[in-house]
Protein backbone atom coordinates (compact mmCIF):
# COMPACT_ATOMS: atom_id res chain seq x y z
CA UNK A 1 0.00 0.00 0.00
CA UNK A 2 1.67 3.43 -0.48
CA UNK A 3 0.95 6.04 1.64
CA UNK A 4 1.89 9.49 1.49
CA UNK A 5 2.11 12.37 4.89
CA UNK A 6 -0.73 14.78 4.33
CA UNK A 7 -1.14 18.20 6.19
CA UNK A 8 -4.51 19.92 6.36
CA UNK A 9 -7.38 21.24 8.07
CA UNK A 10 -9.32 18.04 10.15
CA UNK A 11 -12.52 19.47 9.28
CA UNK A 12 -12.37 18.79 5.47
CA UNK A 13 -12.10 15.08 6.29
CA UNK A 14 -15.23 12.76 6.54
CA UNK A 15 -15.10 10.74 10.17
CA UNK A 16 -17.04 7.67 10.14
CA UNK A 17 -20.49 6.49 10.26
CA UNK A 18 -19.95 3.51 11.95
CA UNK A 19 -17.12 3.35 14.45
CA UNK A 20 -16.83 0.02 16.91
CA UNK A 21 -14.02 2.09 19.23
CA UNK A 22 -15.39 4.77 21.70
CA UNK A 23 -13.83 6.53 24.58
CA UNK A 24 -15.69 7.40 27.28
CA UNK A 25 -16.69 11.18 28.10
CA UNK A 26 -13.80 11.08 30.42
CA UNK A 27 -11.27 9.88 27.97
CA UNK A 28 -12.02 12.24 25.29
CA UNK A 29 -12.22 15.32 26.94
CA UNK A 30 -8.79 14.08 28.42
CA UNK A 31 -7.51 13.53 25.02
CA UNK A 32 -9.01 16.98 23.91
CA UNK A 33 -6.88 18.10 26.66
CA UNK A 34 -4.04 16.87 25.55
CA UNK A 35 -4.20 18.13 22.55
CA UNK A 36 -4.99 21.54 22.92
CA UNK A 37 -1.81 21.61 25.03
CA UNK A 38 0.58 20.23 22.70
CA UNK A 39 -0.99 22.29 19.39
CA UNK A 40 -0.48 18.88 17.76
CA UNK A 41 -1.57 15.59 17.05
CA UNK A 42 1.11 13.39 18.50
CA UNK A 43 -0.11 10.29 17.35
CA UNK A 44 -0.79 10.52 13.19
CA UNK A 45 -4.51 9.14 11.96
CA UNK A 46 -5.10 7.23 8.74
CA UNK A 47 -6.81 8.36 5.86
CA UNK A 48 -7.77 6.78 2.78
CA UNK A 49 -8.64 9.26 -0.32
CA UNK A 50 -11.25 8.23 -2.70
CA UNK A 51 -9.84 9.40 -5.92
CA UNK A 52 -13.53 9.39 -7.42
CA UNK A 53 -15.11 11.78 -5.15
CA UNK A 54 -11.97 13.68 -3.73
CA UNK A 55 -12.84 12.56 0.15
CA UNK A 56 -10.88 11.58 2.62
CA UNK A 57 -12.07 9.07 4.87
CA UNK A 58 -10.92 8.70 8.65
CA UNK A 59 -9.98 5.08 8.86
CA UNK A 60 -8.53 5.10 12.21
CA UNK A 61 -8.10 8.11 14.75
CA UNK A 62 -11.62 9.20 14.40
CA UNK A 63 -11.16 10.36 18.13
CA UNK A 64 -8.09 12.29 17.47
CA UNK A 65 -9.22 14.07 14.76
CA UNK A 66 -12.56 14.78 16.84
CA UNK A 67 -10.46 15.94 19.67
CA UNK A 68 -7.98 18.24 17.11
CA UNK A 69 -11.27 20.02 15.91
CA UNK A 70 -13.04 20.41 19.74
CA UNK A 71 -9.33 21.73 20.45
CA UNK A 72 -9.75 24.42 17.84
CA UNK A 73 -6.59 23.11 15.57
CA UNK A 74 -6.51 24.42 11.97
CA UNK A 75 -3.86 22.07 10.98
CA UNK A 76 -3.31 18.48 11.19
CA UNK A 77 -0.53 15.69 9.95
CA UNK A 78 -2.00 12.68 8.39
CA UNK A 79 -1.17 9.47 7.03
CA UNK A 80 -3.17 8.94 3.66
CA UNK A 81 -3.14 5.95 0.68
CA UNK A 82 -5.22 6.61 -2.35
CA UNK A 83 -4.89 3.12 -3.63
CA UNK A 84 -8.26 1.22 -4.57
CA UNK A 85 -9.43 -0.36 -1.64
CA UNK A 86 -12.87 -2.27 -1.21
CA UNK A 87 -15.48 -1.53 1.38
CA UNK A 88 -13.88 -4.78 3.10
CA UNK A 89 -11.12 -3.89 3.29
CA UNK A 90 -11.57 -0.57 4.45
CA UNK A 91 -13.70 -2.10 7.34
CA UNK A 92 -10.59 -4.26 8.02
CA UNK A 93 -8.02 -1.55 8.46
CA UNK A 94 -10.31 0.18 10.23
CA UNK A 95 -10.96 -2.68 12.79
CA UNK A 96 -6.91 -3.76 12.70
CA UNK A 97 -5.80 -0.01 13.28
CA UNK A 98 -7.94 0.63 16.55
CA UNK A 99 -4.93 0.44 19.09
CA UNK A 100 -5.36 3.55 21.06
CA UNK A 101 -7.02 3.87 24.21
CA UNK A 102 -11.03 3.42 24.61
CA UNK A 103 -13.10 0.61 24.37
CA UNK A 104 -15.20 -1.82 21.36
CA UNK A 105 -18.85 -1.35 21.41
CA UNK A 106 -19.58 -4.88 20.63
CA UNK A 107 -22.43 -4.64 19.06
CA UNK A 108 -21.35 -1.82 16.28
CA UNK A 109 -18.04 -4.27 16.07
CA UNK A 110 -20.22 -7.60 15.42
CA UNK A 111 -21.73 -5.57 12.53
CA UNK A 112 -18.55 -4.50 11.02
CA UNK A 113 -17.18 -7.51 11.11
CA UNK A 114 -19.81 -9.34 9.43
CA UNK A 115 -19.53 -7.02 6.42
CA UNK A 116 -16.12 -8.89 5.71
CA UNK A 117 -16.80 -11.63 3.98
CA UNK A 118 -13.31 -12.41 2.25
CA UNK A 119 -11.46 -14.64 5.30
CA UNK A 120 -8.27 -13.06 4.70
CA UNK A 121 -9.24 -9.48 5.54
CA UNK A 122 -10.93 -10.60 8.71
CA UNK A 123 -7.81 -12.50 9.75
CA UNK A 124 -5.89 -9.41 8.76
CA UNK A 125 -8.57 -7.24 11.49
CA UNK A 126 -6.75 -9.46 14.00
CA UNK A 127 -9.82 -10.26 16.34
CA UNK A 128 -8.51 -12.46 18.54
CA UNK A 129 -10.36 -15.55 19.77
CA UNK A 130 -12.19 -14.45 22.95
CA UNK A 131 -13.04 -11.23 21.23
CA UNK A 132 -15.00 -13.46 18.48
CA UNK A 133 -16.67 -15.74 21.25
CA UNK A 134 -18.01 -12.25 22.78
CA UNK A 135 -19.30 -11.07 19.26
CA UNK A 136 -20.56 -14.69 18.87
CA UNK A 137 -22.67 -14.76 21.90
CA UNK A 138 -24.22 -11.01 21.04
CA UNK A 139 -27.86 -11.22 20.15
CA UNK A 140 -28.92 -7.84 20.61
CA UNK A 141 -26.98 -4.33 20.51
CA UNK A 142 -26.72 -2.81 23.98
CA UNK A 143 -26.87 1.19 24.74
CA UNK A 144 -23.50 2.56 25.19
CA UNK A 145 -21.83 5.49 25.44
CA UNK A 146 -20.44 5.23 21.45
CA UNK A 147 -21.07 8.32 19.92
CA UNK A 148 -22.80 9.96 22.85
CA UNK A 149 -22.86 13.58 23.42
CA UNK A 150 -23.14 14.15 27.15
CA UNK A 151 -22.43 16.17 30.31
CA UNK A 152 -22.36 14.73 33.69
CA UNK A 153 -23.70 16.39 36.67
CA UNK A 154 -23.07 15.87 40.46
CA UNK A 155 -25.10 17.39 43.41
CA UNK A 156 -23.57 17.48 46.63
CA UNK A 157 -26.29 17.51 49.32
CA UNK A 158 -25.99 18.55 53.10
CA UNK A 159 -27.01 15.83 55.47
CA UNK A 160 -30.24 17.12 56.65
CA UNK A 161 -31.49 18.01 53.13
CA UNK A 162 -30.10 14.75 51.84
CA UNK A 163 -33.62 12.58 53.35
CA UNK A 164 -35.84 15.21 51.37
CA UNK A 165 -34.23 15.41 48.38
CA UNK A 166 -34.25 11.63 48.25
CA UNK A 167 -37.51 11.79 48.78
CA UNK A 168 -38.15 14.18 46.00
CA UNK A 169 -36.27 12.85 43.49
CA UNK A 170 -38.19 9.43 44.30
CA UNK A 171 -41.50 11.03 43.50
CA UNK A 172 -40.80 12.62 40.32
CA UNK A 173 -39.15 9.63 39.06
CA UNK A 174 -42.45 7.97 39.87
CA UNK A 175 -44.31 9.79 37.83
CA UNK A 176 -42.61 8.41 34.92
CA UNK A 177 -42.91 4.83 33.59
CA UNK A 178 -39.89 3.34 32.50
CA UNK A 179 -37.90 -0.42 33.46
CA UNK A 180 -34.56 0.81 32.45
CA UNK A 181 -31.66 0.73 34.92
CA UNK A 182 -30.30 3.68 32.90
CA UNK A 183 -32.24 7.23 31.71
CA UNK A 184 -30.64 8.96 29.01
CA UNK A 185 -31.66 12.73 28.15
CA UNK A 186 -31.45 14.87 25.86
CA UNK A 187 -28.56 17.67 25.76
CA UNK A 188 -31.23 20.71 26.26
CA UNK A 189 -32.77 19.20 28.85
CA UNK A 190 -29.31 19.50 30.53
CA UNK A 191 -29.21 23.14 29.38
CA UNK A 192 -32.86 23.44 30.98
CA UNK A 193 -31.79 22.11 34.42
CA UNK A 194 -28.90 24.46 34.31
CA UNK A 195 -30.81 28.11 33.56
CA UNK A 196 -33.53 26.43 36.03
CA UNK A 197 -30.42 26.60 38.82
CA UNK A 198 -29.58 29.82 37.48
CA UNK A 199 -33.07 31.61 37.95
CA UNK A 200 -33.44 29.02 41.42
CA UNK A 201 -29.90 30.84 42.71
CA UNK A 202 -31.15 34.34 41.42
CA UNK A 203 -34.27 34.44 42.68
CA UNK A 204 -33.41 33.36 46.31
CA UNK A 205 -29.83 34.72 46.31
CA UNK A 206 -28.11 31.67 47.15
CA UNK A 207 -24.55 30.16 45.55
CA UNK A 208 -24.20 26.97 46.36
CA UNK A 209 -25.95 24.61 43.88
CA UNK A 210 -26.92 21.83 45.73
CA UNK A 211 -29.51 24.89 47.72
CA UNK A 212 -30.76 26.05 44.56
CA UNK A 213 -31.91 22.02 43.48
CA UNK A 214 -33.22 21.71 46.66
CA UNK A 215 -35.10 25.02 45.77
CA UNK A 216 -36.56 23.66 42.17
CA UNK A 217 -37.37 20.45 44.10
CA UNK A 218 -38.94 22.21 46.80
CA UNK A 219 -41.37 24.37 43.77
CA UNK A 220 -41.78 20.54 41.97
CA UNK A 221 -43.51 19.55 45.40
CA UNK A 222 -46.00 22.28 45.68
CA UNK A 223 -47.00 22.49 42.12
CA UNK A 224 -46.97 18.72 42.01
CA UNK A 225 -51.42 18.47 41.56
CA UNK A 226 -50.22 20.03 38.34
CA UNK A 227 -48.91 17.15 37.39
CA UNK A 228 -52.51 15.37 37.45
CA UNK A 229 -52.94 16.61 34.14
CA UNK A 230 -50.76 13.88 32.35
CA UNK A 231 -52.95 11.18 33.85
CA UNK A 232 -56.52 12.72 34.28
CA UNK A 233 -58.58 14.52 32.19
CA UNK A 234 -60.04 17.47 33.65
CA UNK A 235 -63.09 17.88 31.38
CA UNK A 236 -64.46 14.72 30.70
CA UNK A 237 -63.50 13.01 34.17
CA UNK A 238 -61.51 10.25 32.98
CA UNK A 239 -58.25 8.79 32.78
CA UNK A 240 -55.54 9.51 30.22
CA UNK A 241 -53.75 6.16 29.85
CA UNK A 242 -54.21 2.91 31.68
CA UNK A 243 -51.28 3.54 33.53
CA UNK A 244 -50.30 4.06 37.41
CA UNK A 245 -51.09 7.48 38.82
CA UNK A 246 -48.97 9.15 41.64
CA UNK A 247 -50.71 9.21 44.88
CA UNK A 248 -48.64 12.79 45.26
CA UNK A 249 -51.05 14.29 42.37
CA UNK A 250 -54.01 13.35 44.43
CA UNK A 251 -53.26 14.29 47.75
CA UNK A 252 -50.52 16.59 47.35
CA UNK A 253 -48.18 14.78 49.78
CA UNK A 254 -46.65 11.20 50.48
CA UNK A 255 -47.26 11.35 54.10
CA UNK A 256 -49.46 11.85 56.51
CA UNK A 257 -49.38 11.41 60.75
CA UNK A 258 -49.01 8.12 62.11
CA UNK A 259 -52.31 8.65 64.33
CA UNK A 260 -54.19 8.97 60.92
CA UNK A 261 -51.96 6.02 59.01
CA UNK A 262 -52.51 3.89 61.95
CA UNK A 263 -56.42 4.32 61.35
CA UNK A 264 -56.28 3.76 58.01
CA UNK A 265 -54.11 0.53 58.15
CA UNK A 266 -56.64 -0.87 60.61
CA UNK A 267 -59.56 0.30 58.11
CA UNK A 268 -57.46 -1.65 55.34
CA UNK A 269 -56.79 -4.38 57.12
CA UNK A 270 -60.80 -4.90 57.82
CA UNK A 271 -61.77 -4.31 54.13
CA UNK A 272 -59.05 -6.70 53.24
CA UNK A 273 -60.40 -9.30 55.96
CA UNK A 274 -64.09 -8.78 54.72
CA UNK A 275 -63.02 -9.28 51.43
CA UNK A 276 -63.82 -6.25 49.90
CA UNK A 277 -61.01 -5.15 48.63
CA UNK A 278 -58.30 -7.78 47.12
CA UNK A 279 -55.23 -7.96 49.59
CA UNK A 280 -52.38 -7.19 46.82
CA UNK A 281 -54.43 -4.20 45.83
CA UNK A 282 -54.76 -2.61 48.87
CA UNK A 283 -55.40 1.20 46.99
CA UNK A 284 -59.33 -0.41 45.74
CA UNK A 285 -60.33 0.65 49.34
CA UNK A 286 -60.08 4.79 48.18
CA UNK A 287 -62.26 3.66 45.15
CA UNK A 288 -64.66 2.33 47.54
CA UNK A 289 -64.17 5.56 50.12
CA UNK A 290 -64.48 8.21 46.70
CA UNK A 291 -67.69 6.27 45.69
CA UNK A 292 -69.38 7.30 48.91
CA UNK A 293 -69.60 11.02 47.80
CA UNK A 294 -70.28 10.14 44.29
CA UNK A 295 -73.68 10.28 42.80
CA UNK A 296 -72.87 6.41 41.50
CA UNK A 297 -70.57 4.96 43.93
CA UNK A 298 -67.27 3.48 42.12
CA UNK A 299 -66.76 -0.34 42.35
CA UNK A 300 -63.52 -1.84 43.57
CA UNK A 301 -62.45 -4.38 40.81
CA UNK A 302 -59.80 -6.71 41.59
Amino acid sequence: MKVEIKRGDPRSLKLLDLNARYMRHEQFQQLVSNVRKDEVLTSTPFVWRDTATGDGHVLSGNHRVKAAIEAGLEEIIWLESSDPLTEEERIAIQISHNSIAGEDDLAILKTLYERITDLNLREYAGLDDATLENLAELDSPSISEANLTFQTLAIVFLPDDLKDAQNTIRDAIALASSADAVWIAQLRQYDQLMAGLDLASKSYDVTNVATAFGVILESFNSHADEITDGWFNRDTGEPRHHGMAPLLTLFHTDAMPAASAAVVERALQAAVARGDIPAEHRHKALELWAGTYLDQPEQAHA
